[in-house]
Order: C-alpha cells, then structure tokens, then sequence
C-alpha cells in the first residue's frame, strides 16, 4: 500500500484572503515578524497500489481530475510506503 500526500494551495498571482485573515490574526496576537500567510489543501489517499511510477500518474490525474482547480491552484504530492 502507498500513501499519497497532496498539497494543493492557490497560485501565487491569486489572492488568498483567508491567509490575508490569518496573517492579521497572528500579528494582533503579537507575531509581528510572520510576513505572509498562504492557506492550502492538505489531502491523504491511501493506493492499494505497490508500484510508486504508477501510483504517481494515478495522482496526477486525480489532481488533474478533481483534486485541484488549475486556473487558480497548483498541486504537489509526495508518494510513500505505508
């Protein structure tokens, strides 16, 4: 079994005004030295798959697919044994 981690957060030219909210948050909380907050998706699937090569295609396109909106987000994952 493989487990995917998937990281899928806005693209840098897009404004995140959740990460804006966060940002303001943590400095009136007194972290003045927390220049940007960018918020994201983290998401797990567990593959019931043994090969790495084929599980990494089988993520792109479910990131492709549903995952992640490619006019405003961009993806990474990483691929492991569980």
């Amino acid at each position: 079994m493989l487990k995917a981690e998937i990281f899928v957060y806005l693209k840098k030219s897009i404004s995140d005004p959740p990460g804006i909210a966060v940002l303001n948050s943590l400095k009136s909380l007194g972290f003045n030295n927390v220049e940007k907050v960018r918020m994201g998706k983290y998401i797990v699937v567990y593959l019931n798959e043994n090969d790495i090569e084929k599980a990494k295609e089988l993520v792109k396109l479910m990131c492709e697919k549903l995952l992640c909106n490619p006019v405003m987000e961009e993806y990474k994952f990483n691929i492991s044994e569980e």
